[in-house]
């Protein structure tokens, strides 16, 4: 297993180039087995995950055709299989993605049930069930959803998530683009990522209003049409950055972002100190070499704060001036990085959901293990702070969700390298 070596201590300075949303990109690529014609699908970012959902179309017998600036072109209509095997789905929990599209666009589907980070209980039931009021029998048996639609196809429904669920509401309205008659989502998720998904489907031809609010319309159509899609840029990989620039006292510009679809996030940094820029497409980030302030944060779905960027607070206060409290209150085990950063000598005292961060001037290096996505990008960003050198174990954690991140690191002076297991 690769692992990364960072030296900490220097001020980042510099400018960089924004990914493609890999949590857009994932409901995307699925959505281009509603279209009856190819579909080209541009800005993916180069992480595993996209590799793993454009393999497991391979598998499916799609042949994906792929460009040097990675634009994929997907033509659904040579599919051959209609199963998502175990050995793709484990490693990521997004291939639950496929399930409402398929059995809406070829009217049967068998997923196994997916795996993904540790991060607590994302249960798969709200996707059943709202399959299920559409008219579709299902089946979990062998760690395999079966699905079937009914003869005619899906029929429109109703559907109240009595929890909201991002991926849910995204397998749910890709479902009801294809199904007969009009569905209505309610207390539907609100994230940039959804409102993304309904502007592809949009663009091949779907009727659906509401996507950015609670309350989701879908008339169905016959058949959606051949399109060409951008994928927003990421929203949490344009956070992360920003708060290792804050972190470090230093200057950042991020390009090609959108500073819309972060407010919350935004707003907390200005609070820690950071003075910040905006345009159209692009933040820039300056600390002037100040240590930031302590921020209290509580994580809630969109258009509150982020869950996935509430690690890389709790390293932004593990540094600042002060004590701060994060309360995390979407995952009931997003805390495991605390234990890491103790070894770094981060001040943290968890109670329940929330932890009490006192900030300390200095950090010391030492050998730590990333546990899942978010929590690895809060060791990187602890890291560039430390006095000495931090070995972090099990990247592969972080090549899930972050595009090349020693290359961009590297562009803003930290002094960080990759090195084979």
């Amino acid at each position: 297993m690769d692992k990364l070596i960072i030296t900490g201590g220097v001020r980042l300075d510099g400018e960089i180039r924004i990914s493609g949303a890999k949590n857009s990109a994932l409901p995307i690529l699925a959505a281009t087995l509603l279209c009856d014609g190819p579909v080209t699908v541009a800005n993916l970012p180069h992480l595993h995950d996209i590799t793993t959902m454009i393999e497991l179309f391979g598998r499916m017998g799609i042949e994906p055709v792929i460009d040097e600036k990675l634009s994929v072109e997907i033509d659904p209509r040579t599919i051959k299989t209609l199963i998502a095997p175990y050995e793709l789905v484990k490693t990521m929990r997004a291939s639950i993605l496929v399930l409402g599209p398929m059995v809406a666009r070829f009217g049967e589907a068998e997923v196994a049930l997916p795996g993904g980070c540790a991060i607590g209980s994302r249960p798969v039931d709200l996707h059943i069930r709202g399959l299920e009021a559409m008219g579709a029998v299902i089946d979990v048996e062998g760690g395999y959803i079966k699905a079937k639609a009914p003869e005619g196809g899906l029929r429109g429904a109703h559907f109240f998530f009595d929890t909201v669920s991002v991926t849910g509401t995204e397998n749910i309205m890709m479902a009801a683009a294809l199904a007969k008659g009009r569905s209505v989502l309610a207390n539907a998720a609100r994230e940039p990522e959804v409102i993304d998904l309904a502007n592809f489907l949009i663009a091949m031809g779907a009727k659906i209003t509401g996507a950015g609010t609670d309350t989701i319309t879908i008339d169905g159509v016959e058949r959606l049409h051949p399109a060409t899609y951008k994928v927003m840029p990421d929203r949490i990989e344009t956070g992360t950055y920003l708060v290792a620039a804050a972190v470090t006292g230093g200057r950042v510009k991020v390009k090609d972002t959108d500073p819309t679809i972060l407010e919350a996030v935004l707003e907390k940094l200005r609070e820690s100190g950071a003075e910040i820029t905006c345009g159209d497409d692009w933040i820039e980030l300056n600390m002037h070499g100040k240590r930031p302030k302590a921020v209290n944060v509580r994580t809630a779905p969109y258009p509150a704060f982020p869950t996935d960027m509430q690690a890389q607070f709790i390293s932004l206060n593990a540094i600042a001036e002060g004590t701060g409290a994060v309360i995390e209150t979407i995952f009931e085990n997003r805390f495991m990085h605390v234990y890491e950063l103790h070894r770094m000598g981060a001040k943290i005292q968890v109670e329940g959901n929330t932890a009490i961060v006192t900030g300390t001037e200095k950090l010391k290096g030492a050998p730590v293990m990333a546990t899942d996505l978010r929590a690895s990008a809060s060791l990187v960003i602890s890291a560039l702070i430390a006095e000495g050198d931090t070995l972090i174990d099990r990247i592969y954690h972080i090549d899930r969700g972050y595009e090349c991140i020693e290359e961009k690191l590297q562009m803003l002076g930290a002094k960080i390298r990759r090195v084979p297991g």
